[in-house]
């Protein structure tokens, strides 16, 4: 697993969440995650391609910390 319990990922390209629960589906061969999405105030489930580390810190990314999280997975 790429990510696990208390990691801070950002999904949907620019909202902050955290993991509180992972687990790999055998069946389909993927992880997957539920995310307390912050900006929704609700737990999400996601796939592991759909989340990326976590690398500034603020509630939604603006368009030069997407940049900035962009470079900094290459």
């Amino acid at each position: 697993m790429k990510f696990c319990f208390g990691d801070i990922v950002v999904v949907e390209e620019f909202l902050i969440g955290v993991v509180v629960k992972c687990w790999r589906d055998e069946q389909s061969g993927t992880n997957n995650y539920d995310v307390y999405v912050r900006s929704y105030n609700e737990i999400q489930n996601y796939h592991e391609n759909k989340i990326e580390r976590y690398m500034v810190r603020h509630k939604e990314l603006n368009a030069e910390e997407l940049l900035y999280q962009q470079q900094a997975l290459k």
